[in-house]
């Protein structure tokens, strides 16, 4: 009881010391990071593996057995999952809560790097990846306009993808349903046959006349110059001048055996804004930092970069995560209000004394905000776990206020 009678024989000191409480938690408060759930570190780890062209049944037998036998033998797995479609195979490991995450990652990296020489030839080496909550995506970004898809697709690509990734916070930038450029070669398998020629050889010829090489260096007096073969093809029109072989005494061309297109990659997604093609910037922040601070800074330079666009170009934000999360703890922070308001009043209403109602009342926020400090100590964030928390800790503090109060 020593503290209780100095606190009581120096009032003065003790509202000092509150008050110093107080304003610690409220400048911790102001620095918080924001976020929907805290950063929990899931035990989960999904090796992917692609092989072009096999069967499922292929991928079943050759891909996913081996990698299953050999990853099933590491300690700590509660639960091994595997999906095989043609020419893909996922494999989800679920380890015990106890596990290390990052421990559990790297033992299956080492389990799949021990059978690489077993699969087949061709497959495309594993990706193993850990499950993390923050790689989610927090805001997707819909471009749109009056133009041909191609050129909308450059325009989100050059001018807001490119200079998006460069803010505080944000880890990824990802772009769906756009148009990337391509130079298509469409070949005769007639003319082919007729030559003799088959698809490896053309794709090999392109492969070694379309590329650019170290030439090496020259010395030139106290200069050192550094030589570049600039071997690359810059113009659609010159694919069909590339030699593949040759046929009674000349060359074959490219032009002899097909056409050239410039044109795009075959597209594999698509996204639509009221009805019309558009290209999609989906957001994914850098693990442990602030959501809502992150997609804030993103709106921002949207605002920004938005007035050196061309007029017909628009910018929709279409999934926005700081709405919801902002949103879900305002209003815990008004349960957490009510419930220091409704529990005053029940201690009002059954001690039926103003002078206990106020102390007890005054313990609420100064016990709840001074908790803020030890918070950002501690790298917690305001999220709904720890706003519930603090719900449920008003109950206690009334309850420890009337005990004192009454002792």
């Amino acid at each position: 009881m020593k503290i209780v009678d100095l606190c009581i024989r120096r009032p003065v000191a003790t509202t000092m010391f509150i008050s110093f409480l107080v304003v610690l938690g409220l400048f911790s408060y102001r620095r918080m990071a924001v976020d929907l759930f805290p950063n929990i570190d899931f035990a989960i780890v999904a090796v992917t593996t692609t092989l072009s062209g096999a069967s499922v049944e292929e991928m079943e037998s050759s891909v996913t057995k081996p990698l299953e036998e050999a990853i099933n033998t590491i300690e700590g797995i509660d639960e091994l999952t595997s999906t095989t479609s043609e020419g893909l195979t996922t494999i989800i490991v679920f380890f015990d809560l106890a596990r290390d995450g990052d421990a559990g990652a790297q033992d299956v990296r080492d389990k799949v790097s021990s059978i690489l020489s077993q699969l087949p030839e061709g497959t495309d080496a594993p990706i193993v990846a850990k499950f993390d909550v923050d790689s989610t995506p927090i805001l997707s970004i819909v471009v749109s306009g009056n133009r041909d898809l191609r050129e909308i697709t450059e325009i989100a690509k050059k001018q807001i993808k490119e200079d998006i990734e460069t803010q505080r916070g944000v880890g990824s930038v990802s772009l769906i349903g756009g148009l990337e450029r391509a130079i298509n070669i469409v070949l005769d398998t007639d003319k082919l046959a007729a030559y003799g020629l088959s698809i490896d050889r053309v794709k090999a010829a392109i492969r070694a006349q379309n590329i650019e090489i170290p030439g090496g260096r020259v010395d030139q007096g106290k200069k050192e110059l550094i030589l570049r073969t600039m071997g690359r093809i810059t113009r659609a029109e010159d694919f069909r001048d590339l030699i593949v072989g040759s046929a009674q005494g000349r060359p074959l061309t490219i032009g002899d055996i097909g056409s050239v297109a410039d044109a795009y990659v075959e597209p594999r997604n698509l996204a639509r804004l009221d009805g019309h093609p558009a290209v999609t910037l989906i957001v994914r922040k850098q693990t442990g930092t602030n959501t809502v601070q992150v997609i804030e800074t993103v709106k921002k330079r949207l605002a920004a970069i938005g007035s050196t666009l061309p007029s017909d170009i628009d910018i929709a934000l279409v999934r926005d995560q700081s709405r919801f999360i902002q949103r879900s703890i305002d209003e815990v922070k008004l349960h957490l209000v009510l419930a220091g308001v409704l529990v005053s009043l029940t201690v009002m209403l059954f001690i039926a004394n103003l002078r206990a109602t106020l102390i007890a009342a005054v313990a609420i926020p100064t016990s709840i905000i001074a908790t803020f400090t030890v918070m950002r100590w501690f790298d917690f964030t305001l999220n709904n776990i720890t706003m519930l928390g603090l719900v449920l800790a008003t109950g206690i503090v009334i309850d420890d206020a009337v005990v004192v109060l009454e002792n």
